[in-house]
């Protein structure tokens, strides 16, 4: 019998999810920590400058070669991808070498105090590298063999580690955050490798002891991790060494070295348009670590919405559309039923996510510098420069959110030749946003990164737009007619606006309990306006979300 590779997936989802959660939440905290205890120049230098050091060696010598090892499993020779996923070892390894000199020679230097550990740092991200991809070999067969929740768990262990170590070693020695940061990052790399050999010698003996005894494992156990493991062909540890496991073809596989060298013109393209904004702080001198670090806080802050809330309506939004809409065959030969439910959803999708974009953005004008200065205490808004970057990026989450909604509709609903185009668009797009980020940012600073953004998100959504009116062309339909919420709502956050603003203004100093307390009145008005006018649309989500159950 198989292992059920479907269910595998969807628990590697699930988990994934949930541990993605959960180490945003540990990094929301101990952010929070630095802060208060070594201040914004520290984590600058930590989260921006290092961390994306540490991404550019991993994403580009891990990604490309475990993608195209993980390619049909069932069919590999063993020998060879075993051959092939070691390759990465030596790859990262001069990788770091390469970007460790770049970043310590090349890039705009550190205050003289942080020079030491800066160096100490960029050596130790480009050694922990090294590490990690020594434990890529069991990450491969652990994702081959379905082993799930053995992943999760080595990498919960991981980032749990790192963070017990830098904490522990930051509040005895805080003038050596970064020294402690280092450590922690060889540290737990370390951790994880042996957890990962620690596992597979156990259970490579676990399962010996079982083919010896014969033990038929009965139907009860099919969860059990010895169930339907035959083609499970290590018989130590030593085999997940290079060249050790029995090959009788060439070292490696010539077809997946074909795709690994694709992989890899998508990997450096996906890294390039995934960390556009930090490359262009690097090597620009126009930010200093500290409005860097600044940035980065209120980038990550900014982007809690769009990771809670938005991420999930967009992904479930382009499920239900590519289910609903055929991508090969017009509107008007569809089913019209079809037709007009979807019509109808995107409409209200796009008009609840505008009510959320708004809200975010009405009280974010007003509270950006009491959520700071709660979060960070006074060593982060002791500058301006945070409170008008979070004040700025509350329009950016308006505009984030109809695009997530519109892009998932077009995602969902563009044939392959579309899909092709809109490819080449985005591309185009992506660098646009490189070279407006760049220009802006040298004429008006961290905003810039922001404005840019805007501007990203705002031609999508008219790419998409113009694609949405085209699709419905011909049909009784126009799902974007509809997009904003009603008078009363609309009326209620302007009114909230003003006297948020005024409380801002007058209270705020005295007690700023009084003035989250008048921000949650006018708050919680805004809400019950905005369900008075929606009251039909929530009693037909709510009946057919209750009949989806009992049919369940």
């Amino acid at each position: 019998m198989a292992r059920d590779v479907l269910k595998s997936s969807f628990e590697n989802a699930t988990f994934s999810i949930i541990f993605q959660v959960a180490f945003r939440c540990i990094t929301f905290i101990l952010n929070a920590y630095i802060i208060r205890t070594v201040g914004q120049e520290v984590l600058g230098i930590m989260n921006v400058r290092l961390l994306l050091l540490e991404s550019t060696i991993l994403f580009l010598s891990k990604e490309p070669l475990l993608k195209s090892c993980l390619t049909d499993t069932r069919s590999h020779n063993w020998a060879q991808v075993i051959n092939q996923i070691w390759l990465s070892v030596p790859f990262s390894g001069l990788l770091g070498l390469l970007l460790t000199f770049i970043w310590i020679n090349m890039l705009t230097s550190t205050d003289e105090k942080y020079v030491t550990q800066y160096v100490v740092g960029c050596y130790a991200i480009a050694v922990s590298c090294v590490i990690e991809q020594i434990s890529q070999v069991f990450v491969l067969v652990a994702q081959s063999f379905c082993f799930v929740r053995t992943k999760v768990t080595i990498d919960t262990f991981y980032i749990v580690s790192r963070t017990i170590i830098f904490v522990y070693l930051m509040q005895n020695n805080p003038d050596d955050a970064i020294i402690a940061f280092s450590i922690a990052q060889v540290g737990s790399a370390i951790i994880a490798c042996l957890l990962y050999c620690i596992f597979f010698q156990w259970y490579i003996s676990s399962i010996r002891k079982i083919r010896q005894e014969s033990k038929i494992i009965s139907n009860n156990e099919q969860g059990s991790i010895f169930t339907n493991m035959e083609d499970f062909n290590f018989t130590s540890i030593k085999d997940f060494l290079p060249g050790v496991l029995k090959n009788e073809g060439s070292l490696l596989d010539t077809k997946l070295c074909l795709l690994t060298v694709s992989f890899m013109k998508q990997s450096v393209m996906k890294q390039i348009l995934t960390e556009g904004e930090r490359y262009v702080m690097t090597v620009s001198p126009i930010l200093t670590f500290s409005q860097q670090s600044m940035y980065d806080i209120v980038n990550n802050l900014g982007s809690l919405a769009a990771r809670f809330i938005f991420r999930p309506i967009e992904e479930s939004a382009y499920f239900y559309f590519s289910q609903m809409i055929k991508r090969d065959t017009p509107l008007t030969e569809q089913n019209p039923k079809h037709i007009s439910e979807a019509a109808e959803v995107l409409s209200q999708l796009c008009k609840v996510v505008m009510s959320i974009g708004l809200l975010v953005f009405v009280f974010g004008q007003s509270y950006s510098y009491s959520f700071l200065f709660l979060y960070g205490g006074h060593k982060l808004v002791e500058s301006n420069l945070p409170v008008t970057l979070l004040r700025f990026h509350t329009f950016a989450i308006i505009l984030l959110a109809i695009n997530g909604v519109t892009e998932g509709y077009v995602h969902a609903t563009m044939d392959n030749e579309q899909l092709d185009k809109y490819n080449y668009l985005m591309v185009i797009f992506s660098v646009a946003f490189l070279l407006i980020s760049y220009i802006f940012t040298y004429f008006i600073g961290a905003v810039g990164f922001i404005l840019a953004n805007c501007f990203n998100m705002l031609a999508r959504i008219i790419h998409s737009t113009v694609f949405i009116t085209k699709k419905y062309k011909g049909t009784n339909h126009n799902p974007l007619n509809h997009l904003f919420p009603g008078v009363k709502f609309l009326s209620a956050l302007g009114i909230s606006f003003i006297v948020t603003k005024l409380s801002e203004e007058y209270i705020l100093q005295k007690s700023i309990i009084l003035h989250i307390g008048i921000g949650g009145i006018c708050f919680l008005l805004a809400i019950a306006l905005w369900v008075q006018e929606n009251m039909l649309l929530l009693k037909l989500y709510y009946n057919k979300f209750r009949n989806i159950k009992k049919e369940s």
